[in-house]
């Protein structure tokens, strides 16, 4: 299936006003189970540091979670980066209008090119590096672009099921992934070797979460992929679902997981 043009789709919608865009958050956040884990550990994050710090959102996409960043720590400084050019102007657009321009900035970078050099104390990377052949140098890249102490936060599809493969030759439900998914063992391994020193994971996406993603997202991408029309059928379907699929992401955000098909990764640079 095709992510990136209903993405497109809906980003035309919601750019059309600032108020628009922050309903298109609050909606990202309640209906995507990895927002709820990541808010999570960047709320812990805050909660553990004090003073000023330097945060890039790497593969910022829509900058819900540079908006959260913000919101939540008045005296960070977030950078996002992203590969595609319309999703920066959007950000850029929309930060300034909020008046937000000069704590958070965005920039045109591909992340296996990325110079950056101990420059953030925080980098997040949401459901990026299933997008990256070259993880391993990105992983490289994060590592130098990091102070010591500082914190990488990765969310991921898992090799259980992850991208809706559950085999290793069954094709991604998203087009656009390279990858279906890490094993816990390859991840920790291949952060271990770009140099960081503490890697702590758990699976996300348990049965309940996974149930809550076929509500939310895999049928939704399944219709807008027949049919654009389906745009219109969307609020329905959400009325009918919305809170089944939060108590579900609640349930699987309190429940400890022994397998899953996301990852949520923290590596520390010490």
């Amino acid at each position: 299936m095709q992510y990136d043009p209903i993405k497109h789709s809906l980003g035309k919608v919601f750019n059309r006003a600032p108020w628009l865009r922050k309903v298109f958050y609050f909606l990202l956040n309640i209906l995507l189970l990895r927002s709820w884990y990541v808010r999570r550990e960047i709320r812990r994050f805050a909660r553990q540091s004090t003073g000023s710090k330097n945060v890039l959102d790497a593969g910022s996409g829509f900058g819900q979670y540079s908006w959260f960043m913000a919101r939540i720590a008045p005296d960070w400084t977030i950078t996002g980066i992203d590969v595609k050019p319309e999703q920066i102007n959007d950000c850029r657009n929309f930060f300034y209008r909020c008046g937000l321009q000069n704590r958070v900035n965005f920039r045109e970078a591909d992340l296996v090119n990325l110079p950056d050099e101990n420059a953030y104390d925080l980098i997040i990377t949401i459901d990026v590096m299933e997008h990256i052949a070259e993880d391993a140098q990105v992983f490289r890249n994060f590592f130098r672009a990091m102070k010591k102490p500082s914190m990488l936060l990765i969310s991921t599809p898992s090799d259980k099921g992850g991208s809706d493969a559950h085999h290793s030759n069954d094709p991604s439900f998203i087009d656009e992934h390279v990858r279906n998914g890490y094993s816990m063992e390859e991840i920790t391994e291949k952060l271990r070797t770009a140099g960081f020193s503490r890697i702590e994971a758990l699976y996300s996406y348990g049965t309940p979460g996974h149930l809550a993603w076929v509500l939310t997202m895999k049928y939704p991408v399944i219709m807008l992929n027949t049919s654009r029309l389906f745009f219109l059928v969307l609020p329905f379907w959400y009325i009918l679902t919305i809170l089944p699929a939060l108590l579900l992401n609640l349930t699987d955000l309190l429940t400890h997981h022994h397998q899953g098909t996301g990852l949520i990764v923290k590596a520390y640079k010490e």
